[in-house]
């Protein structure tokens, strides 16, 4: 009764004597398995303990058989007289403390190893605890990286709309004013700055194309409702949107749940050139949302083939979300998309 209660007091005390004697630091042990911690202090402890008292001894036995010449004329000269064979016997006594004693060292550091493996596993944590605590920091550091590389599309889209996209708003507002204003110049200088202003509005709707292609502002502003409108009235093809949120999402949710829509309608007017209309609907049910695309195509997409179902795939993974695709030959294509929503 007395060492269960102590238990605790003891795993620190060796805890801490592992990371002073050997520079190992056994992580802090968890509850769910209190007999491990028991169970070496009862039995394992007392034996380890019980091997170093062995290997103290074997060193201090060794060592004074080493010296049986010193301890020998230490005596008085009267039992070395009386002793006369003494010299053999010390002589096979020193040569068995020497062997003893280079044993030893070997003894200690297998000794040690032992306790290196057998200890941490007993007094640490459990290799499911190692595990599920492994799970929470890879699942906090992807979440992190997700949060980083969102917020470095939001900059990127801050920095080309407030840049190079006003340049180019600039650009082509001069070209047109030079056109309207300078009538006079040559048919061949007219014809050059006319190109220059089509081309400047070309490069302005590429780039505000790329610029929501990142991050639309909208979707921070009105959230998903307004921004899943948007797409689909810039869809090449009618685009029937059914959303049915009571409040917003949490922002990496929405963004993957934007681009999931974004990719699909893309996919669907690249490869699906025969479907007549799609359809998106997106709810909430409990701490689930889920997204179903479908469209009226002629089918047979693979996934397993690449190209944009892939993205789409680790997109979804990226928060823990689950990707189902059904696209019988003949169609129709349905995606399937639950994506965690904590509340």
């Amino acid at each position: 009764m007395l060492t269960a209660g102590s238990v605790p007091v003891l795993t620190v005390a060796q805890r801490g004597r592992f990371r002073r004697l050997l520079g190992i630091d056994i992580p802090r042990p968890g509850w769910r398995r209190p007999w491990r911690q028991l169970g070496y202090h009862c039995l394992a402890g007392t034996l380890f303990g019980s091997l170093e008292v062995l290997v103290l001894g074997l060193l201090l036995a060794s060592v004074a058989a080493s010296l049986t010449w010193a301890w020998v004329y230490a005596l008085p000269w009267e039992w070395r007289v009386e002793h006369l064979g003494y010299s053999v016997q010390a002589v096979y006594v020193s040569v068995a403390g020497l062997l003893v004693l280079a044993a030893v060292p070997g003894a200690a550091a297998a000794l040690v190893r032992l306790e290196s493996q057998v200890v941490p596993a007993l007094l640490g944590r459990s290799r499911e605890e190692d595990l599920a605590r492994r799970v929470e920091d890879l699942t906090a550091s992807r979440a992190g990286a997700v949060d980083a590389a969102d917020a470095e599309r939001r900059r990127i889209e801050r920095d080309l709309h407030d840049g190079a996209q006003q340049r180019l708003v600039s650009l082509a507002l001069n070209l047109g004013i030079a056109r309207a204003t300078l009538t006079e110049l040559p048919p061949e200088v007219r014809e050059v700055i006319d190109a220059a202003h089509r081309e400047a509005k070309e490069a302005i709707e590429e780039l505000s194309s790329l610029v929501r292609g990142l991050h639309p502002a909208v979707l921070d502003e009105l959230g998903l409702d307004a921004a899943l409108s948007g797409l689909a009235a810039r869809a090449p093809l009618p685009v029937r949107l059914r959303v049915d949120l009571p409040r917003r999402l949490p922002p990496a949710v929405e963004t993957v749940s934007y681009f999931v829509v974004s990719e699909a309608l893309t996919n669907i007017a690249k490869h699906a050139r025969e479907a007549t209309r799609a359809e998106v609907t997106v709810t909430r049910l409990g701490g689930i949302l889920r997204l179903v695309i479908s469209d009226d195509g002629p089918g047979g997409a693979d996934p397993a083939q690449g190209s944009g179902l892939t993205g789409l795939t680790q997109r979804v993974r990226s928060v823990d979300g689950t990707f189902r695709m059904s696209s019988p030959v003949g169609g129709p294509t349905m995606m399937n998309v639950e994506l965690p929503c904590p509340s």
